[in-house]
């Protein structure tokens, strides 16, 4: 049995050694530290019945412009856990996050073009849809699908934006939508190939 549910910051190290296992996108720890203390809301592990963390989703908000969205920074469900559909439920709880607790618009994410069984789950399980292609987005050279689903959510919660400067450039640089808060200085260091959705999860 595997139940979904919110992170917390203890399941950190847990949820980094899942990404390290799963993903070729791997990120320090003031990364996820970044994450949680920014959207505690967004974070959601799948853990099994001796409480282990068996796969993860970490995510965020961002702004572009008037447009408050969400992005899936990183997915992963270690392969003895696979095909159990908790790729699925990981995301729709993020995503539906994202929408009631931010009223975020659409969801982004990005995804490697060789990688057609999370390109399948985002597609056909999910509703995702190309937006962009990215050329030279991961640090081996592979291009990446820019992709997005829309949410059923409208901007106009009132908040106040800081922005940071990087909204217009990658979304894993982006600033603090909806968070009313400093983003911090470190995560725009984790590179291209450090905030990624590129999946190594099937469902």
């Amino acid at each position: 049995m595997v139940c979904i549910r919110k992170a917390t910051v203890d399941d950190l190290l847990q949820m980094q050694a899942c990404n390290l296992l799963c993903l070729p996108e791997n990120y320090q720890m003031k990364y996820y530290l970044y994450h949680i203390l920014s959207w505690p809301q967004l974070l959601y592990v799948a853990e099994d019945y001796n409480g282990k963390i068996v796969g993860y989703v970490l995510a965020k908000m961002e702004e572009e412009s008037s447009e408050c969205h969400g992005h899936i920074t990183s997915l992963a469900v270690l392969r003895t856990h696979r095909k159990l559909g908790l790729a699925t439920k990981l995301m729709s709880a993020a995503q539906a996050a994202m929408e009631h607790v931010y009223g975020s618009e659409y969801v982004s994410l990005h995804v490697r073009k060789s990688n057609r069984a999370a390109f399948r789950l985002y597609t056909e399980t999910l509703g995702y849809q190309i937006h962009d292609i990215e050329a030279k987005y991961y640090a081996d050279g592979e291009d990446a699908y820019d992709m997005r689903k829309q949410l059923k959510a409208k901007s106009g919660h009132g908040h106040s934006h800081g922005h940071s400067g990087h909204g217009h450039g990658h979304h894993h640089h982006g600033g603090d939508c909806c968070s009313g808060g400093g983003r911090s200085g470190e995560a725009g260091k984790a590179g291209k190939a450090a905030a990624t959705a590129s999946l190594q999860t099937v469902e």
